[in-house]
């Protein structure tokens, strides 16, 4: 089969519709490859050093030991992501669609500035002006990326626009929404927000059948399904992909004469539908966007419907099979605006009655309430109304620090959560106080927060959490940890109690939220909760979105080391994740740390531990090489016998030392083929 050209636009490009043919004969890049990758003489590596306190270094053993530590230079002066400092899930994303008005790509601008906190770290924008797609995308707040200039690149009556978050750094702009792509009827526009579950195996079926990828998104997938569709009306073309799908999906899509919005069936995330009074059509992932731009609210996008918006008007279709809505609750504990209607409920009212119930069923004798803001604000508001306790702000956020930052040579405790939440002596001096929170992820910012507010005087602290215990990982459109990451999955509430020091805490209990919604209750997934799911998440724990991220420019990697759970890093980044990484073990559990090799399409896991797994690796090489015709392991002949003797010696006790409590495992410039297969056989 003849591969499948998808040519997708930079961060500011267009594509004129009736060229489509020429841009056909475009030569694309190999997938995951960088056109400006040399292979260096020598590896640059993190290097450890031994320590005598054990940090757990692992990919599939619960226990894992491990002697090593990082270098000092590790530690000090580095520009890191600090988990630590907002210990929160995260959306995915938000999108916009926009048809009928001159003002779109304005319209689209405002809308995506209601929805920012849905995405924090990217923002694009397409629209549609005399058959020519034009896209601009960039890293960044929706003010950083666009400004007058470049809204006045972006003319026309339709549009679509995405605001993005992510874990990558500053290297992740080809990941960056709205997508655009030609074949052969044409070009199409998407943005999506959701998560696909089966993208894996998806995308190794599509490049098994000769589809060329350019970026790591899941959302590429969508395009080249719509590329190889049989069908030849564009809507069809839309159900024949999505009906392959799996997992959450709200997407909207642009064309040179149409608009489609498009949720899945179990309508995990929203879509919503407004107008504005000259007629224009409008989508969003909430309805705070809609009243920004002054269009009405006029319902949701129903869970796998399929809207198509033309110059003849409007037209609804539905994917098949039908399944019965199972919405995602945290959209109502935490993603979503207090403003906005959420699968026809109200946000607002929904967290206030969180605040009413724990206050009924987890009362505490207190002196004043209050929040952990800003998520925590209406539910801190029932809870003081339900108890008639003065609600306080006792904890001023700043808005102005970024999720980057400079930490200094010397550590200073709680650092990071200082940065953003500042207590106010004057509210909780001498008190006690009864703090309310959205969530518990990891605990580490529960325990900072409970810290600070004693430090600052607090008599007594007593958590009280608006969301059930979160025990199971989300596959859905949200970023969140592994399940062995989060704390309820390992402790009980007591245990938790201990670890964040409150003298109470308490979570609202699953039943009480399950009676709260009523005759809706079924409708919503409880996943994170349960850890039953609605659509199987795949066998490996592999967050897509962040592998993804990680596999850019410097980077390659293929499907098979994906599967395999190995996390991708930029070399750029080598310090920063390795450093990142150890810390989260230390805090929650075995991590994988692997480098990529400086080889474009080799995957070496550039991680040289000590002079002993160095031998081990020389030892590796002396006995074991791939057969190629038949994939088995073979004694390579190139060394004597009594040589031979003495490195299986050392490699096995080396090997089985290292090895015997844990799960490290270093390949340097090892081809994927050759790590997994002498993985089979040796390890």
């Amino acid at each position: 089969m003849a591969s499948t050209n998808l040519s997708s636009l930079s961060s500011s490009s267009t594509i004129n519709l009736h060229q489509h043919q020429h841009l056909h004969k475009a030569p694309l890049p190999k997938p995951f490859q960088s056109p400006n990758l040399t292979t260096p003489n020598s590896f640059q590596s993190v290097s450890f050093i031994p320590t005598k306190n054990p940090i757990n270094i692992s990919c599939k053993n619960r226990n894992p030991i491990s002697d090593f530590a990082l270098d000092d230079h590790l530690t000090h002066s580095v520009q890191i992501y600090d988990d630590d400092v907002d210990d929160k899930l995260r959306e995915e994303c938000g999108v916009v669609g926009i048809y009928g008005d001159p003002e779109a790509s304005r319209l689209c601008y405002l809308a995506l500035h209601a929805l920012q906190h849905r995405g924090q770290e990217g923002a694009g924008i397409v629209t549609v002006h005399e058959n020519i797609l034009k896209s601009i995308t960039g890293v960044g707040l929706v003010s950083e990326v666009f400004n007058e200039s470049k809204l006045n690149q972006l003319p026309g009556d339709s549009a679509i626009g995405h605001v993005r978050y992510s874990t990558a750094g500053s290297s992740m702009l080809k990941n960056v929404q709205p997508f655009v792509a030609g074949y052969r009827f044409g070009s199409v526009g998407v943005a999506h927000n959701g998560n696909l579950v089966n993208y894996r195996s998806l995308r190794a079926k599509l490049e098994e059948n000769g589809s060329i990828f350019n970026t790591s998104s899941d959302t590429e997938v969508v395009l080249h399904l719509i590329a190889i569709s049989k069908a030849r009306p564009f809507l069809l073309r839309i159900v024949n992909a999505c009906e392959q799908l799996e997992g959450a999906y709200s997407m909207v899509f642009v064309t040179e004469d149409k608009l489609v919005a498009v949720r899945d069936p179990h309508g995990f995330r929203p879509l919503v539908m407004g107008r504005r009074s000259n007629g224009a059509y409008v989508f969003a992932s909430e309805t705070c966007a809609l009243d920004l731009i002054e269009a009405t609210y006029e319902r949701e996008v129903n869970p796998g419907e399929v809207i198509v918006i033309d110059k003849d008007g409007i037209q609804t279709l539905c994917l098949m099979p039908h399944f019965e809505p199972k919405s995602c609750i945290f959209e109502h504990i935490y993603f979503s605006q207090p403003n906005s209607i959420v699968f026809g409920r109200s946000v607002y009212k929904s967290r206030k009655e969180f605040g009413e119930i724990l206050a009924t069923e987890a009362p505490v004798d207190c002196d004043v309430v209050i929040a952990v803001p800003d998520s925590g604000v209406v539910a801190a508001l029932g809870y003081a109304a339900k108890a008639g306790v003065p609600f306080e702000q006792g904890l001023i956020r700043s808005h102005y620090v970024g999720r980057t930052f400079i930490e200094p040579s010397q550590r200073i405790r709680d650092f990071g959560v200082k940065l953003k939440l500042a207590p106010v002596k004057a509210v909780i001096e001498g008190k006690r106080v009864v703090v309310v929170d959205d969530s518990i992820v990891r605990g580490t910012t529960s325990s900072k927060i409970v810290r600070l507010l004693k430090e600052a005087g607090a008599k007594e602290v007593h958590m009280r959490i608006a969301s059930p215990p979160m025990v199971a990982s989300c596959y859905y459109g949200v970023d969140t940890p592994s399940s062995e990451e989060l704390i309820s999955n390992r402790l009980s509430t007591e245990e938790i109690r201990k670890y964040i020091g409150s003298d109470s805490l308490a979570f609202l209990p699953f039943d009480s939220l399950k009676n709260l919604l009523k005759e809706d209750s079924s409708s919503f997934c409880y996943a994170c909760f349960t850890g039953k799911y609605p659509v199987e998440p795949p066998s490996m724990e592999v967050k897509v979105k962040k592998v993804g991220d990680f596999v850019d420019d410097g980077v390659s990697g293929t499907l098979k080391s994906i599967e395999e759970g190995w996390v991708q890093v930029p070399r750029d980044q080598t310090a920063t994740k390795g450093h990142s990484a150890v810390r989260g073990s230390l805090a929650s559990g075995p991590v994988v740390i692997a480098y990529p090799s400086f080889h474009a399409e080799n995957v070496g896991f550039n991680l040289f531990i000590s002079k002993y797994v160095i031998l081990v690796l020389q030892s590796l090489l002396v006995l074991v090489s791939v057969s190629q015709d038949n994939g088995s392991a073979v004694v390579s002949g190139k060394r004597s016998r009594w040589l031979f003797i003495l490195q299986l010696f050392g490699f096995l006790r080396i090997w089985f030392s290292v090895t015997s409590n844990g799960d490290i495992r270093v390949y340097p410039n090892f081809t994927v083929s050759n790590v997994f297969t002498v993985s089979s056989y040796i390890i």
